[in-house]
């Protein structure tokens, strides 16, 4: 997810299954948010998701501030924003692509790419994306690259990415007698622990997990790519559930225990994407599982959580070291009617607005000078010098406790993206979440089994 805040909180919510409420578009210097090439080598281009004044005004003033250094080093370029907030509401998304109205570079998940595809409104920018047009593309990570590709041919640019890891409460791990510095890494250590936590009383609960609204199946793919498995393995025709493995039933078997037998779980359940933010916030819940925007988009804006009382360590695993996490982010798409000049003029104003280290969203001085939070580790887009450049960055201009996410970032996740059909998936695997943290007498063996062929047949209708 993910240093650019005015855009990551509906892509989390979007990773979740929520729908949200959009708020209205408008464009700065179109009534319709459509651009076209100028003459005498001018272009204009159109993009959205840029920060409305009413409901993010230092957002705003940084993404004004951002076109006129770019507008004033590209003088032959011109950028006509599309504000809205959130960036990208699946229904409205939806009926975009379906009439043909996006700009010529609209924001998406990398969840979205089928679906873009699927409607013929993006453009073939393979043969503009090179070193040259994007110098940190060497650098960019792998699996962000291929949400914007299909086969060989590339749609759009990647802007951010994330992986989760286990957000935990240094102040009732304190309280609890356990050492803040040392969050658990196996699933035997994270219900020990979750179970101390949940003996301080109070209505704390030691552990936190969802099981409605797609997000129980969300966090349980994470799960599985935690300890080295797949929800879905692509090398069959169709691709086929792979989730009823011995793994994924010992770590159900631990979130039931933690439910019935360590009482470490509240006792409501059917929970989605916002409740656990909010009982962190409160601080009535020890752990769960998100991604670091969970803690500067959502726990400390919005639920007025204590910063001071976070920190974060990789996902649970049956070893003590994961395999990988979910992975996911977002990305700009081209739109299939730019011109060469647009393309040419949107990689430009993308490389300096979301993949050039200290411009944009990598503006980490600004970052701080505008009073956010800085140094969180996120978002994770590049790999080699790249990625070390933006991490001394980060490092240096960081106004938070960065020893307190260590453990997070010394794990180093590998990205597993997510599966095939991604929301449906979670989807089926929601009823199997819900079923062990709510039935005493849960089968799971039976749950997965059926969940198995439902995932199946969903798959096999695919497409």
């Amino acid at each position: 997810m993910r240093a650019e805040r005015y855009r990551l909180v509906a892509a989390a919510a979007a990773a979740a299954g929520l729908v949200l409420t959009a708020a209205a578009c408008s464009s700065s210097n179109s009534s319709s948010g459509a651009a076209a090439s100028g003459g005498g080598g001018k272009v204009t281009i159109s993009i959205n998701c840029a920060p409305p004044a009413a409901q993010q005004p230092v957002q705003h003033k940084e993404w004004l501030d951002d076109i006129a250094i770019f507008e004033k080093a590209n003088p032959n370029i011109t950028i006509n924003s599309v504000y809205n907030y959130p960036c990208e509401q699946p229904a409205t998304f939806t009926a975009m692509l379906r009439g043909g109205t996006e700009p010529d570079i609209f924001y998406s998940y990398f969840t979205d790419l089928p679906q873009v595809l699927l409607s013929g409104q993006a453009a073939d920018i393979t043969q503009y994306v090179n070193a040259k047009t994007v110098p940190t593309l060497p650098d960019i990570l792998p699996g962000a690259m291929k949400a914007v590709t299909a086969g060989k041919t590339i749609y759009g640019i990647p802007t951010s990415n994330y992986t989760q890891g286990l957000i935990y409460n240094r102040k009732l791990f304190q309280q609890a007698g356990l050492d803040p510095g040392q969050p658990p890494t196996t699933w035997a250590d994270v219900e020990k622990d979750a179970a101390a936590i949940a003996k301080l009383g109070n209505g704390i609960a030691g552990w936190g997990d969802y099981s409605a609204g797609n997000t129980g199946g969300w966090h349980f793919s994470s799960y599985i790519d935690a300890v080295g498995g797949s929800m879905v393995n692509q090398n069959t025709a169709p691709p086929t559930a792979n989730f009823n493995t011995p793994e994924a039933q010992q770590i159900l078997q631990v979130l039931h225990d933690m439910r019935f037998k360590d009482h470490a779980m509240s006792a409501t359940q059917g929970l989605q994407w916002g409740a656990l933010q909010q009982q962190f916030a409160a601080g009535k819940l020890g752990m769960y599982i998100a991604a670091p925007d969970d803690i500067y988009n959502v726990i400390i804006p919005t639920d007025k959580g204590n910063l001071d009382d976070i920190g974060m360590g990789p996902l649970p695993s049956i070893s003590g070291t994961p395999a990988a996490s979910l992975s996911g982010g977002n990305d700009y798409i081209f739109a299939k009617h730019d011109t060469r000049a647009q393309i040419e003029a949107g990689l430009k104003w993308i490389n300096f607005e979301s993949l050039t280290p200290g411009t944009g969203q990598f503006n980490f001085a600004r970052l701080k000078a505008d009073g956010f939070p800085d140094g969180f580790p996120e978002p994770q887009l590049f790999q080699g010098t790249t990625g070390s450049a933006v991490n001394d960055l980060r490092a240096k201009y960081a106004t938070i406790k960065t020893d307190y996410y260590k453990p997070f970032v010394a794990a180093n996740e590998a990205a597993a993206g997510e599966p095939t059909d991604a929301q449906a998936v979670y989807k089926t695997l929601d009823p199997v979440m819900l079923a062990v943290l709510t039935e005493p007498n849960a089968d799971i063996p039976s749950l997965l089994k059926t969940a198995t062929t439902n995932v199946n047949t969903i798959l096999a209708n695919a497409g």
